[in-house]
């Protein structure tokens, strides 16, 4: 009698210290994804910020530039395709996150050659409101990589802790997939060259 009561207990103890480790593991992944989600979150955030200001800088190019409408147009085309790609924050895959470069690249190129026409025009280099939007846009530009690196942290925080043993095996139970990272785009290893 005294030694089933013995063994109940300590089968007791093995089975609840089992499901403790595998509660605290679950809910650690769970806090990792929901980090990953946010990051996720605020990066679009501050692309979704870039592609309000461009309207306004359109606009006030459109003013001192009307005939250069082939930039004007590449650069409300780019916009819209980018804010048409979107991610599922709960299936980060590297596919997606390509996908989601490519547009806002296009959208970076077409910002950029935007941004060269001031030089055919003193008027426009000197307006305040377009000195206003390109610093704007400048700041935005700097949140966006901040953003990016936390997104890759908060993704490698939680890649690694679902493939660290024995966390792995609650892992592929549960269904957590490694997250993708931003990655650089083909070609920006090398710098661009830059004439004043």
């Amino acid at each position: 009698m005294k030694k089933g009561l013995i063994t109940l207990i300590v089968v007791g103890v093995v089975l609840l210290s089992g499901f403790i480790w595998i509660k605290n593991a679950y809910n650690n992944m769970v806090v990792s994804d929901e980090n990953v989600q946010a990051a996720w979150a605020q990066v679009e955030n501050v692309y979704q910020r870039r592609a309000d200001l461009i309207p306004n800088l359109v606009s006030t190019v459109k003013g001192y530039a009307a005939h250069e409408s082939e930039t004007l147009e590449s650069v409300v085309s780019a916009r819209a395709k980018a804010t048409q790609v979107t991610v599922d924050p709960t299936d980060i895959t590297p596919e997606a996150i390509s996908q989601f470069n490519a547009a806002q690249g296009e959208l970076s190129t077409a910002l950029g050659r935007l941004l060269l026409i001031q030089e055919n025009y003193p008027d426009l280099k000197a307006n305040q409101n377009f000195l206003e939007l390109q610093a704007q846009l400048e700041g935005t530009e700097n949140r966006i990589a901040t953003e990016r690196m936390k997104f890759n942290e908060a993704a490698k925080a939680f890649n690694t802790g679902i493939r660290k043993f024995p966390d792995n095996i609650i892992a592929s139970m549960f269904g957590f997939e490694k997250k993708a990272y931003f990655e650089a785009q083909a070609g920006t290893e090398t710098a661009p060259k830059v004439e004043f």
